[in-house]
């Protein structure tokens, strides 16, 4: 009499593949197939590539928030509300630094990003879980300056919530941007709307191409 059929061995699941459903169940983000995975901006998010030394001032001067933040090498990238990268070249301008090489880029509708590696406790089965410092942060108690698992990784400072919760947090153009004074940098209060956020982050900018270009020798010396 033939003994009982033992269940087939389960073949260990692809680490791309969790990364993926981590995104796409989790947080309801949409994924370009293929590997490595890769983030859809424009829908949920989009995304404002700045200098990771800009970025890192940046968090320092402003209130503590929510947005994800995520860094690759270095770069910074700061999610914001989706649309945001259309209404970039008109905040520039409206701020009056829309003439200047700020080396800010922004993603959105059409723009992909690296998906970085999920964040979380040692052995909690994701690749990338456990990376990063957990101790005071410039933005928050919750983020985390990465150590990277590997050379230019794209890794989460700030990680996104889960659900909706990402969108509550994105910096947006609000209606009284425009009508009053920027608020104070460092303030308390939620996340910075898209004005101020920009402001803050193309002073920065412009102090690290100022930095760069004095540490230049003259072309006659």
């Amino acid at each position: 009499m033939p003994g009982p059929l033992l269940p087939c061995p389960r073949r260990p699941q692809d680490p791309d593949e969790r990364i993926r459903g981590w995104y796409e169940n989790d947080l309801g983000w949409a994924t370009v197939p293929g590997t490595p995975v890769r983030l859809i901006a424009g829908r949920r998010f989009d995304v404002l590539d700045v200098p990771a030394a800009a970025g890192y001032a940046a968090l320092r001067r402003l209130a503590p928030g929510r947005a994800p933040v995520a860094v690759r090498g270095q770069r910074m990238w700061l999610l914001v509300a989706a649309g945001s990268a259309e209404e970039l070249p008109g905040v520039l301008r409206w701020l009056e630094w829309g003439g200047l090489p700020l080396d800010i880029t922004a993603i959105g509708a059409g723009g992909t990003i690296e998906a970085p590696l999920p964040p979380g406790p040692p052995g909690a089965g994701l690749p990338g879980q456990g990376v990063g410092v957990r101790g005071p942060s410039p933005w928050g108690p919750e983020a985390r300056r990465p150590e990277g698992p590997a050379q230019g990784a794209a890794v989460w400072l700030r990680p996104p919530g889960a659900g909706c919760e990402v969108d509550a947090s994105l910096p947006t153009v609000s209606a009284l941007s425009a009508l009053s004074a920027l608020p104070t940098p460092g303030a308390t209060g939620g996340a910075p709307d898209l004005v101020r956020l920009v402001d803050t982050v193309a002073t920065e900018c412009h102090r690290v191409r100022l930095r760069r270009a004095g540490a230049q020798p003259l072309a006659f010396s």
